[in-house]
């Protein structure tokens, strides 16, 4: 599953990678795995890169718990930086919006928007840009501009 990535931009700091995933739950795991290995060579690291781990984390979680989709649809993750910011997004093939709830004491799940509220200096929803559904994407302001891998 190779990474489609835009060439970086050094004037402006601005880079993204996608990939497609299954609309299972082996891609959860996956997905952390490709935004880690992503943010090294971006040189994004402490504090953004666990907080931007733990949104995709739970971003991915909640599509593909919530998101009823046709099969065989696979589940899209962006990662993108501009404006001094990281975007980590995750799109379905489900035009149900997401909405943050209220869990009760007692519930097991149920804080996974809210978490993002909590940490994400912007998140939202839109319209996946290729294909039905949505993307519900969150992000970071970044305290050091992304560094592009050396050109070869």
């Amino acid at each position: 599953m190779p990474a489609h990535t835009a060439p970086p931009q050094p004037a402006t700091g601005r880079s993204e990678t996608t990939w497609q995933l299954p609309h299972t739950p082996s891609s959860a795991p996956r997905a952390r795995e490709l935004l880690r290995t992503q943010l090294i060579t971006w040189k994004i690291d402490g504090e953004v890169a666990e907080t931007a781990e733990l949104l995709l984390s739970e971003l991915i979680t909640n599509s593909l718990r919530h998101a009823s989709t046709p099969p065989g649809r696979k589940i899209g993750l962006r990662l993108a930086t501009y404006d001094r910011r990281l975007r980590v997004e995750v799109a379905d093939a489900n035009n149900r919006r997401p909405t943050p709830r209220q869990a009760g004491p007692e519930d097991v799940g149920g804080r996974g928007l809210t978490l993002v509220q909590a940490l994400a200096e912007r998140w939202g929803c839109c319209p996946r840009l290729h294909g039905i559904g949505k993307a519900t994407w969150a992000e970071l302001a970044l305290t050091t501009p992304p560094q592009s891998p050396p050109a070869r």
